[in-house]
C-alpha cells in the first residue's frame, strides 16, 4: 500500500509543507511527494540491467567463432539481493525505499573460469548462450510487465 501526499506550496504553507515531507517542484504550485515509485524504480533498474545483459549475451554469440575470445557476463541480481539483505529492517517497503539505486553497479566480468573446450581458446558455447538469452528475455519482459502493472495501479488510484 502507498500514499500520495499533495500540498499547495505558497508562503508559510509551503514552509510547513516542506517540514512535513513535501518537496517543492520548481515552477509549480502543486507538489506530489510519494513513495509509490520506489518499486517502479527498482524494476526499472533491473530491466536496465537485463537489457545490458542481453547485449552482453548477444556479443558472446556474435563472437562464437573468434579465436581466444572469452565470454562476458554480468550479475545484477546478487548485487540487488545483497543490498536488500544488508539493511537492518524486515519491512520490504523500507528496504526498497532505502536502496542506493544510483550507486548500484551491474557487476560485469569476463568469464575465465569457463573451460575453453575448443582448440582455438574460445569458451563460448552457442547452445548455453542461447539458453541464457532466452532466460534473460523472459526476465526482461517480466520486469516490463511488472512496471506496467504498478503504473496501472497508480492510474487506478488516481482516477478514484
Amino acid at each position: 500500500m502507498f500514499y500520495i501526499k499533495i500540498a499547495i506550496i505558497e508562503g508559510e504553507v509551503g514552509e510547513t509543507a516542506e517540514r512535513n515531507g513535501f518537496k517543492h517542484i520548481s515552477g509549480g504550485k502543486i507538489m506530489i511527494s510519494s513513495d509509490a515509485f520506489n518499486y517502479i524504480n527498482v524494476l526499472n533498474k533491473a530491466a536496465g540491467a537485463s537489457w545490458t545483459k542481453n547485449e552482453i549475451i548477444a556479443n558472446n554469440i556474435a563472437n562464437v567463432d573468434t579465436p581466444h575470445f572469452k565470454r562476458s557476463d554480468m550479475d545484477f541480481e546478487s548485487v540487488l539481493a545483497k543490498a536488500l539483505n544488508s539493511q537492518h529492517t524486515n519491512n520490504l517497503d523500507k528496504k526498497v525505499k532505502q536502496l542506493p539505486l544510483s550507486r548500484m553497479p551491474y557487476n560485469m566480468y569476463t568469464d575465465y573460469k569457463e573451460l575453453a573446450y575448443r582448440y582455438d581458446g574460445n569458451n563460448v558455447d552457442i547452445d548455453i548462450e542461447n539458453a541464457y538469452l532466452a532466460d534473460n528475455q523472459i526476465k526482461y519482459y517480466t520486469y516490463l510487465n511488472s512496471i506496467n502493472q504498478e503504473l496501472d495501479r497508480l492510474k487506478m488510484v488516481m482516477n478514484k
